[in-house]
C-alpha cells in the first residue's frame, strides 16, 4: 500500500477544503533569529490561525470527510489543550454536536475556551490517558465518530496543507523545522513538502528532552512509551508517537534534536520581546533548536513552523522572569538585614542608586533559618544592564548587609 501517495492525494483534496474555513498563515522572515544563526529564518505562523493553533487544520477536513455520519451522531475528542479547542470550533462550524473529554486537572482557561466554541465538556481521569479512554468509550456507546488527535490519515492530511503553504510560498526551502508530539503535523508537513520540493528539502522534528518519544523510537525502530516530566511544551509532552505516524515519520523525516528548558524559555522570550509574538512552549521549539545551535552558519533557507500561540498569563510571566534573568536584565536576590528601623530603607537605596526596579518584595521576621533579630528580605528586579548587579551586590556587602543566596542566574 502507497501510505505517503494516499496521503498526499488527501492533503490536496484537504487544501480545497479548508480554504476560506482556515487563515492561510503567514511566512515572515525574521531578521533577529537569521542574524543570530547566520541563516535566513523564516516563520510558519500558525499560532495566528483560529482557535490559536495549527489543530484546527486537521479536525475541520477530518469532520467534513465523515459529515452524514458527524451530523447524526455527533463527534468525541479527548485532549486538555489545542486539539480540543480544533474540534469544538469545526464541529461549530459544520453544525455538528461535540463533547471533548478533558483531564480533571485541565486549567479552567482551557475549559471556557473549549466550551466557548459550543462543545459540550466532560472532566474526566487524572491523565490524558483516562480522558482518552472515556472518550472511545463514549464513541462506543453513543455511535459519535471519535476524532484522534494526531494518528489518522485525513487528520494527517489536514496538517499537510500548511506543507503545500510553505513549499508555494517558498521554493528555495532547505530545512523545515517542526514541533513533534504524537506525529500528525510533521507526517503532513512532510509528505506535502517532499511531494512538491523533492527530497532536497529537509524536515527536521525537534522534541524536549523531557519527551523524546520520536528520538527514542528511531533507536528502537518502533513506537515505544517513554517516560515524560513536565515542560514548557505541554503541548507536546505524549508518551509515544503513533504507529501510523511512525511509519510516515520514519520514510520522510530527516533528523530529530532535542532541546531543554532553558532553550524553550529563551526562545519564548526573544519570540515575545524581538518578534513581538506570543508563542506557547510547543511552538517554540523550532526557535529553540536555532537557539542550541542546530543548523548554525550553514547559510540556508530555515522554515520554523510556529505551531501554536496558545500560552497561558502565568507561564508567559515566568517566561519573561526567566529571560529577563538569562539576559541579565532582571536579578532576584536573598538578603539579611537587620530588624531595625531604615535597614531596609538602606538597602532600598542602594537599588535606587544603580536605577534598577523592584518586581516583588517579600518581608519576613519568621522562619527557622532566620537568625534571631534579623528579617529576610527577598527582591526580584530589573537592571539598566548586565553589568551593574555585581557593583550593587559589593556596595550592599559593604555596608554589611548579607546575602544569603544570589539567585541572579538560574540556569
Amino acid at each position: 500500500m502507497d501510505t505517503l501517495g494516499e496521503i498526499w492525494s488527501l492533503i490536496k483534496r484537504a487544501n480545497e477544503v479548508v480554504e476560506g474555513v482556515i487563515h492561510r498563515t503567514p511566512l515572515v522572515q525574521s531578521m533577529f533569529f537569521s542574524k543570530l544563526s547566520d541563516n535566513a529564518v523564516f516563520l510558519k505562523l500558525e499560532n495566528l490561525q483560529k482557535t490559536g493553533a495549527f489543530k484546527v487544520r486537521g479536525a475541520y477536513f477530518k469532520i467534513s470527510s465523515d459529515l452524514d455520519r458527524c451530523r447524526k451522531y455527533g463527534v468525541v475528542a479527548a485532549s486538555s489543550g489545542n486539539h480540543a479547542q480544533g474540534v469544538a470550533y469545526s464541529a461549530s462550524e459544520l453544525g455538528i454536536k461535540a463533547t471533548i473529554v478533558m483531564p480533571e486537572h485541565t486549567p479552567p482557561y482551557k475549559v471556557n475556551a473549549t466550551k466557548s466554541y459550543g462543545a459540550r465538556v466532560e472532566l474526566y481521569g487524572r491523565i490524558y490517558d483516562e480522558a482518552y479512554e472515556k472518550a472511545i468509550e463514549i464513541s462506543k456507546e453513543t455511535g459519535a465518530v471519535f476524532i484522534h488527535p494526531f494518528d489518522d490519515p485525513y487528520v494527517i492530511a489536514g496538517q499537510g496543507t500548511i506543507g503545500i503553504e510553505i513549499a508555494t510560498s517558498l521554493a528555495s526551502t532547505d530545512y523545515i523545522l517542526v514541533p513533534v508530539g504524537g506525529g500528525g503535523l510533521i507526517s503532513g508537513i512532510a509528505i506535502a513538502a517532499k511531494k512538491i520540493l523533492g527530497n532536497r528539502v529537509k524536515v527536521v522534528a525537534v522534541e524536549p528532552k523531557n519527551a523524546p518519544k520520536f528520538y527514542q523510537a528511531r533507536v528502537a525502530g518502533g513506537p515505544v512509551s517513554v517516560p515524560v516530566s513536565p515542560s514548557l511544551a505541554d503541548g507536546v509532552i505524549t508518551k509515544s508517537v503513533g504507529e501510523l505516524t511512525y511509519k510516515i515519520m520514519s520514510e520522510v523525516v530527516d533528523d530529530v534534536v532535542l532541546v531543554d528548558e532553558s532553550s524553550i524559555a529563551q526562545a519564548m522570550f526573544l519570540l515575545m520581546e524581538r518578534a513581538k509574538l506570543v508563542v506557547e512552549g510547543a511552538g517554540a521549539l523550532p526557535l529553540a533548536a536555532i537557539l542550541s545551535g542546530f543548523l548554525h552558519g550553514m547559510k540556508k533557507n530555515i522554515v520554523a513552523v510556529v505551531s501554536g500561540g496558545n500560552a497561558d498569563l502565568t507561564t508567559i510571566y515566568r517566561v519573561i522572569l526567566k529571560g529577563l534573568s538569562v539576559e541579565g536584565r532582571a536579578a532576584r536576590l536573598s538578603l539579611l538585614l537587620e530588624d531595625v528601623p531604615g535597614a531596609l530603607h538602606r538597602a532600598l537605596g542602594v537599588l535606587a542608586k544603580y536605577r534598577c526596579n523592584i518586581i516583588e518584595i517579600r518581608h519576613e521576621r519568621i522562619g527557622l533559618d532566620i537568625p534571631s533579630g534579623y528579617a529576610l528580605v527577598e527582591l526580584v528586579f530589573e537592571l539598566p544592564d548586565k553589568d551593574s548587579l555585581s557593583a550593587l551586590v559589593a556596595e550592599l556587602r559593604s555596608q554589611g548587609v548579607i546575602l544569603s543566596s544570589p539567585l541572579h542566574d538560574e540556569r
